[in-house]
C-alpha cells in the first residue's frame, strides 16, 4: 500500500513531506481492506509544552540537554472523513506510523521493512506482535477509589463545587528511557526520542475523551547508566524510579506526572504498576512500563493503564457491568485487567466516573492550572484553535468559529472586544477584580478570583500540606483532608469508624498480613511500634457486614478484652492481592495520627515537618498559608502578608471582589488601627474622613443607604461578596485550551533517603508507599477449549497461594453475596474447566495466644461460606 498526499485536486507521494515543512494539517489517503479511506489530520500543537526540554548523557555521564526549538513535530490527530466515531494518531516523521480506530476495528498503518517507493503496510490490530497481559491483582480493589456500576459514592455524589468535566485538564508528563530501552533501539538516542514522542502522542488520543490532555514537558535517556536502580524486581524498581524522581527530577524540571519506559522484563508476567490516586503527588506521581511490542502502541496503552491508575481508575472487573464502546475481541477498554489484542485505545463508563469521583475529592489538583497564551510548539497558524504569540484569539477556522470577540480570519480581536477566552472573559470584556472564577473543590482547597488584568483564572492552589482541616480532625496533605472516619466509611459505608487505639496497637504490633506497617525491604510485614500504629492497617467499628470495595476482599474481625473488662470488635480487611502489591487496607499518607502528628511513609511523625507553622507565621494572624508557600488573606486585608487593608486572596489567587462603601470605611478604619507612626495615623485619620464625606454624600442622593449604614446588619459584607460571587459563578462561561502555566512544584522537605543516588542518600529505611498500587502483568496463552471459572467462595484455591495463618484472637468473615475471581495476579500452569465450587469448611492453621494473655483461647467454628473464629 502506498499512501497519498492530497493537496486540493493534487496527489503527491507521502516522502515529499520530507523536503518541506510539516503543515498544520494533512489529508492522507490509503488503501485498507479493498476500500479508500481518507485521513484529515491535525498537528498536535499541544504535544510540547513551551519549556520542553531533550536529555540524554555521554558516555562519561555529562549530561546534554536541548530546547524544543531543535525538535520536529511530526505527530498529528485526526478522522476518517465519512466515518462517524473514527479516530487517528499517527506520525510523520519516517513515513506513516499509527493506528486507525473505526467502528468496529482498529487498523495499524506503519512503513514497510524494506520500504521502496514509499511503500507502507497496513493491517488489523490482533496481527501485532506482542505478550499479552493483566494487572497484578487482576482486581478492582482501592480504599480510596472504590465505585459501583451503580454510579458516584455517596459522599460524592452530592457534590459538584467544580464543574471537574467540563473543565480541561492538563498533565505536565516526563517519559524517561532506562539504558536497556536505549540499548533494544539500537544505542539510537534519537530513535528512542522518537518513540517515546509517539506513545505520547497516541496516549494524549486517549486521554482527549476525558477532557485531560497530556503534554510532554520533556524526555529523558539514560544511555550511559541507569540513574537509580532497575531490576527484575517491579516493586523495587517502581520505588527506586519514585525516590529519584522526588529527590532528583522533580527539583529540576517541575512536572505533573513522570512515567518510566523500561527495556527489562520484570519477574512474573508484570508489565506495568503505579500507586493509585496519587497524582500530583511529589512522592508518588508516576509509574513504570515495560516496553512489551515491537509497536510502540503497546506500550501506550499500558502506560495510559499506569496513568489511570494515578487518576484514581480502577479496573473493569465484570462484576462492575462497565460499558465499552470496543467489545473484548476488538481489544476491550484500557481499564481491562487482561491486556490483549488488538490493545485497547478507549476509556469505559467505570473508568470515567472513577475518575469524576477522584476529581471531586481533590486528586489531580495541580491539573487546573491557566493555559500558557504563547506558541506552544510546531509552527503558528491562525484558525488551528491555539493562541500563539502574535495572536490575540484563535477561535479555529472560519465555517466552525462562533466566538462574537475573534476575527477569525485574522485572530483579532473585533471592534471594542478585549478578550475573548477566559474563564474571566464576558461578553467580551475582562470582568472585575475580585469575581469568583474557580471555587474551592474540598476543604483544603482554595478560591481563586479573576484579577481584572487577564482573562485566564489564576492557578490552582490549596492549603499548605500539615493545614487542619475538618473541624481539626485531619489535615491537609496534597489538598485533601485525611482522616481515618472518611477512610472507614470508604471501606465499610455509611455508619463506619475508627475503632479506639487500642485495636490499632494490639493488632498492627503482630506484624503479619492483618495487622502490619507495610512490608520491608525484604518483603516481610513489618511490626507497628506502638507511636505508628495508627499508621498501620485501619481498624475500623459499624458500617456494612462486609466490605464495600469488592468481591474478593474480606473482613477480619478481632476481639479485644480489655483489663478494665467488656470487648471491643476491631475490624479490619484483607485483600487478595499479588506481593508486589501494597494492601490497600493500610492507612493513607497524610491521615492525622495523634494531636499534631500526621502519618508519612508508615510513621506518625510531627506535623511541623511541612513547616506549615512557620510559613503561616508571616500571615499575621488573618491569612492561610497556601501550597506555594504565599498567604491567602481574609477579607479586608491585603496580601502579601496580610498586614494591611485590602481585599483578601492572595499573590496566586487573585484578590477577593471589593465591597460596597461600608467596606471601604472598615478599611479605612484598620488601616487607622495598623498605622504605626503619628504621621501614618494623621494620613489614616486623613483618609478616613475622606471615605466618610463619600458615605455621606451617597446618603444624601440615596436615603435607603442610611439605614444600611447606621443599623446592624445581618449579612456581612464579606458574606454578601460571596453571595454576589456565587451568583456570577454560574455564568461563567468554560473554555478549553491546550495551554496553562506550568505550576511551581515544591516537594515536601520530608526526611525521605533515596536508594538511587547512594552517594548522596545513603540508604536507611525503605520508602513504604502511602498509596495503593496497580501492576500490569502477562497472562500465558489460554488453551483452545478454555471455559470461564465460576467460584462461589472467594478463598484461594488451585494454583493460588494459601490463606495465611489467621491468629485465634481474630475473626475471618469470607463474604459470598455476588460471585467472586480468584486473584488473576498469579500465573496458572493450565486454564481448565471449573464448576461451581461450594466451600463447606475451610481448615485454618491457628497460632497460640501468648501474645495477648487476656485473650482466651479460641473456639473455631464452621458454616458453609462463613469462618468464625469465637473468644
Amino acid at each position: 500500500m502506498v499512501p497519498l498526499l492530497l493537496e486540493g485536486t493534487e496527489q503527491r507521494p507521502i516522502s515529499w513531506l520530507r523536503s518541506r515543512t510539516l503543515p498544520a494539517s494533512l489529508r492522507i489517503l490509503i488503501q485498507a481492506e479493498g476500500q479508500q479511506l481518507v485521513l484529515s489530520l491535525e498537528k498536535n500543537h499541544g504535544l510540547f509544552a513551551s519549556h520542553y526540554t531533550e536529555t540524554h548523557y555521554k558516555e562519561d555521564g555529562q549530561t546534554v540537554m536541548s530546547t524544543h526549538n531543535s525538535t520536529i513535530n511530526c505527530y498529528y490527530h485526526g478522522e476518517v472523513q465519512g466515518y462517524a466515531h473514527s479516530d487517528v494518531s499517527l506520525s510523520t516523521c519516517t513515513g506513516i506510523r499509527g493506528f486507525i480506530l473505526l467502528e468496529n476495528k482498529t487498523l495499524m498503518v506503519e512503513p514497510a521493512f524494506e520500504p521502496a517507493n514509499d511503500t507502507h503496510v497496513i493491517y488489523e490490530g490482533h496481527h501485532l506482535h506482542f505478550l499479552s497481559g493483566t494487572c497484578g491483582h487482576g482486581h478492582n480493589i482501592s480504599t480510596v477509589s472504590h465505585m459501583s456500576a451503580g454510579g458516584l459514592p455517596q459522599s460524592f455524589s452530592t457534590r459538584h463545587k467544580r464543574d471537574v468535566q467540563k473543565t480541561t485538564k492538563y498533565v505536565e508528563l516526563i517519559i524517561v528511557a532506562d539504558n536497556r530501552e536505549f540499548q533494544k533501539q539500537g544505542k539510537d538516542v534519537e530513535k528512542v526520542k522518537q518513540r517515546l514522542a509517539e506513545i505520547a502522542n497516541y496516549v494524549d488520543k486517549f486521554y482527549r475523551m476525558l477532557n485531560i490532555r497530556v503534554a510532554l514537558v520533556g524526555l529523558e535517556v539514560w544511555s550511559d547508566v541507569d540513574k537509580c536502580a532497575v531490576t527484575q524486581d517491579a516493586f523495587t524498581t517502581l520505588h527506586e524510579f519514585l525516590d529519584w524522581r522526588k529527590l532528583k527530577l522533580l527539583p529540576q524540571q517541575p512536572h505533573d506526572n513522570a512515567q518510566l519506559i523500561s527495556g527489562v522484563y520484570f519477574q512474573g508476567t508484570t508489565i506495568g504498576m503505579a500507586p493509585i490516586m496519587s497524582m500530583c503527588t511529589a512522592e508518588q506521581s508516576g509509574g513504570i512500563v515495560v516496553d512489551h511490542s515491537d509497536n510502540p502502541l503497546g506500550a501506550a496503552a499500558t502506560l495510559a493503564h499506569e496513568l489511570g491508575h494515578n487518576f484514581g481508575m480502577n479496573h473493569d472487573t465484570p462484576e462492575r457491568g462497565c460499558g465499552c464502546r470496543m467489545t473484548a475481541d476488538r481489544g476491550g477498554c484500557i481499564m481491562t485487567p487482561s491486556t490483549g489484542y488488538p490493545f485497547p485505545t478507549v476509556f469505559s463508563t467505570c473508568s470515567k466516573k472513577d475518575l469524576v469521583a477522584s476529581l471531586e475529592k481533590g486528586v489531580g489538583m495541580c491539573l487546573y492550572n491557566t493555559p500558557e497564551v504563547k506558541l506552544l510548539y510546531g509552527g503558528q497558524k491562525c484558525g488551528n484553535g491555539y493562541i500563539e504569540e502574535g495572536e490575540e484569539c484563535d477561535c479555529g477556522e472560519t465555517e466552525e468559529c462562533l466566538n462574537p470577540c475573534c476575527n477569525a480570519k485574522t485572530c483579532t480581536l473585533k471592534g471594542d472586544a478585549v478578550c475573548a477566552h477566559g474563564q474571566c472573559c464576558e461578553d467580551c470584556q475582562l470582568k472585575p477584580a475580585g469575581t469568583p472564577c474557580r471555587e474551592s473543590s474540598n476543604s483544603c482547597d482554595l478560591p481563586e478570583f479573576c484579577t481584572g488584568t487577564n482573562p485566564h483564572c489564576p492557578a490552582n492552589v490549596y492549603l499548605h500540606d500539615g493545614h487542619a482541616c475538618h473541624n481539626m480532625d485531619g489535615y491537609c496533605y496534597n489538598g485533601i483532608c485525611q482522616t481515618h472516619e472518611q477512610q472507614c466509611i470508604t471501606l465499610w459505608g455509611p455508619g463506619a469508624k475508627p475503632a479506639p487505639g487500642i485495636c490499632f496497637e494490639r493488632v498492627n504490633s503482630a506484624g503479619d498480613p492483618y495487622g502490619n506497617c507495610g512490608k520491608d525491604s525484604k518483603g516481610s510485614f513489618a511490626k507497628c511500634q506502638a507511636r505508628d500504629a495508627r499508621c498501620g492497617k485501619i481498624q475500623c467499628q459499624g458500617g456494612a457486614y462486609s466490605p464495600v470495595i469488592g468481591t474478593n476482599a474480606v473482613s477480619i474481625d478481632t476481639t479485644i478484652h480489655p483489663q478494665e473488662g467488656g470487648n471491643i470488635r476491631c475490624r479490619g480487611t484483607h485483600v487478595y492481592l499479588g506481593d508486589d502489591m501494597p494492601d490497600p487496607g493500610l492507612v493513607l499518607a497524610g491521615t492525622k495520627c495523634a494531636e499534631g502528628m500526621i502519618c508519612l511513609n508508615r510513621q506518625c511523625q510531627n506535623v511541623s515537618v511541612f513547616g506549615v507553622h512557620k510559613c503561616s507565621g508571616k500571615c499575621n494572624g488573618r491569612g492561610e498559608c497556601n501550597n506555594k508557600k504565599n498567604c491567602h488573606c481574609k477579607a479586608h486585608w491585603a496580601p502579601p502578608f496580610c498586614d494591611r487593608a485590602g481585599f483578601g486572596g492572595s499573590v496566586d489567587s487573585g484578590p477577593m471582589r471589593q465591597a460596597d462603601v461600608r467596606v471601604c470605611v472598615l478599611m479605612c478604619m484598620l488601616s487607622y488601627v495598623t498605622t504605626a507612626d503619628s504621621s501614618a495615623v494623621a494620613m489614616g485619620v486623613l483618609v478616613t474622613l475622606l471615605c466618610l464625606l463619600s458615605a455621606g454624600l451617597i446618603v444624601c442622593l440615596k436615603r435607603k443607604a442610611l439605614v444600611q449604614i447606621l443599623c446592624i446588619n445581618k449579612k456581612s459584607a464579606i458574606q454578601k461578596l460571596r453571595s454576589v460571587g456565587q451568583k456570577r459563578a454560574h455564568s461563567l462561561p468554560q473554555t478549553q485550551s491546550v495551554f496553562r502555566v506550568s505550576p511551581q512544584h515544591k516537594p515536601a522537605s520530608l526526611p525521605l533517603h533515596s536508594r538511587c543516588d547512594k552517594t548522596s542518600h545513603p540508604s536507611s529505611e525503605p520508602l513504604i508507599p502511602p498509596h495503593n498500587f496497580y501492576s500490569l502483568h502477562r497472562l500465558p496463552e489460554c488453551p483452545p477449549r478454555c471455559q470461564p471459572i465460576h467460584i462461589s467462595h472467594l478463598m484461594p484455591i488451585t494454583g493460588l497461594q494459601p490463606l495465611p495463618s489467621v491468629p485465634p484472637h481474630r475473626t475471618l468473615v469470607s463474604h459470598t453475596h455476588s460471585p467472586g475471581r480468584a486473584a488473576g495476579f498469579h500465573t496458572l500452569p493450565h486454564q481448565l474447566p471449573y464448576t461451581n465450587i461450594q466451600v463447606s469448611a475451610v481448615s485454618l492453621r491457628l497460632s497460640p495466644c501468648t501474645r495477648y494473655p487476656n485473650i482466651q483461647k479460641p473456639i473455631l467454628r464452621v458454616w458453609p461460606n462463613h469462618i468464625v473464629v469465637h473468644e
